[in-house]
């Protein structure tokens, strides 16, 4: 047990297959918490669902304002300041339309291309047999394959965009030379694409922004921000809670057998699976704009608030039985795992669907898949903005 004094350093643990211990008590004795984070700075770190849902609801508490110079910040910085805001600046260039019509599940053909390249990678894993590593056979080509085919980029370019995500998405205290490289690199790769007649979707729909007229034609930098970001926050948030939602399977048989024998409750189980499962390692940064009163707790303009999205998740006055995997609740998709606010993902019906097909497939393809190693086996990765495992081997 803390002292109410005590400054708690946050995150608190990386291991994917179990709440910290700090979150229930945090939620039920200090609600809004200060703490210090990675990059040493301290924070209010608020746990509750109640407040959690205050904070992302409420404009005075930014995100864009998360990377000016001189806030208290969670970690390093390791894309360029500009960039955070991603769909602020897609707004204010007047690309979010073409942005929204990509990311919806509706656009032609691309249900049947994820079904299509899910049984594909599954042939893969059969053809060379078990032991199988489930998040690098599987769950990273199969979010990187989707988004090259929503940006309209070869698919032959998903490993040149995927080897920067482990670095780019690090959290550090201090910076991280290969961010840098990386971003610069990707980015001239993107610009190149620009330029390519195989490039077609969202990104030939850029391209051909650049000729209409001078005063509202974007440079091809902004236009590559959007395909590098894309991909990058894309690809590790789908693959992330893909492999998440999988850890949660493979480590809880009752709901892995419900979901194989029961085909039909795969759609409300993804939606459990999004408030139960730990892929966030982190928190959702907002600065305060204003003095701001949060509970019992009087909030000073700048200081960092950090949204423990597990915290609200898992809440027993928003959820009943919260560690119970229950598909019929009635409020299930009110979790906070989307966000909230502005500043909800856009992406939400692209990534149920997303992990709902991976999961069918899998499920009725390999209905005897298990882990291959003791769960204490898995190796955490530290340090990074999703909990994920180094590997998850997995046999069938």
């Amino acid at each position: 047990m803390t002292t109410a004094t005590e400054l708690l350093s946050f995150p608190f643990s990386w291991d994917g297959t179990r709440v910290p211990d700090e979150v229930g008590e945090l939620r039920a004795t200090s609600p809004v918490r200060r703490v210090r984070t990675i990059a040493g700075d301290e924070a209010w770190l608020v746990s509750s669902y109640r407040l959690c849902h205050q904070v992302l609801r409420d404009d005075r508490f930014s995100l864009k304002d998360t990377s000016a110079p001189g806030v208290p910040r969670q970690y390093t910085l390791t894309i360029p300041p500009e960039v955070v805001n991603n769909m602020g600046n897609i707004t204010g260039a007047g690309l979010r339309r073409a942005v929204l019509k990509a990311l919806n599940p509706k656009a032609p053909g691309l249900m049947e291309w994820l079904r299509a390249e899910a049984h594909r990678l599954v042939d893969l894993l059969v053809e060379d047999g078990p032991t199988a590593d489930l998040r690098g056979a599987f769950c990273e080509p199969y979010s990187a394959g989707m988004h090259c085919h929503i940006l309209g980029i070869p698919q032959t370019e998903a490993p040149a965009f995927l080897r920067s995500l482990d670095i780019a998405f690090m959290n550090s205290a201090c910076p991280i030379t290969g961010a840098r490289i990386n971003w610069d690199r990707d980015i001239a790769r993107m610009t190149a694409l620009l330029d390519d007649p195989a490039t077609h979707g969202l990104m030939g729909e850029l391209a051909a922004l650049r000729d209409g007229p001078e005063h509202d034609r974007p440079n091809d930098e902004m236009l590559a921000t959007v395909g590098v970001t894309m991909f990058g926050a894309g690809t590790i948030s789908t693959s992330g809670f893909l492999t998440m939602a999988l850890v949660y399977l493979l480590t809880h048989p009752t709901a892995r057998d419900l979901l194989r024998d029961r085909p039909d409750l795969i759609g409300p189980g993804v939606e459990e699976l999004l408030r139960v499962n730990l892929s966030i390692a982190d928190a959702l940064p907002r600065l305060a704009l204003e003095d701001i009163r949060l509970g019992d707790t009087d909030i000073r303009e700048g200081d960092l608030v950090l949204v423990l999205v597990e915290g609200a998740n898992l809440d027993p006055e928003k959820f009943p039985d919260p560690h119970r995997f229950d598909v019929h609740r009635d409020n299930t998709a009110e979790h906070l795992s989307f966000g909230g606010g502005a500043h909800y993902c856009p992406a939400t019906a692209l990534g149920r669907a997303h992990a709902r097909i991976a999961l069918e497939v899998l499920l009725d393809r390999l209905p005897d898949l298990a882990l291959a190693v003791p769960a204490a086996q898995l190796v955490w990765r530290t340090g990074f903005m999703k909990r994920i495992p180094e590997r998850l081997p997995v046999s069938w």
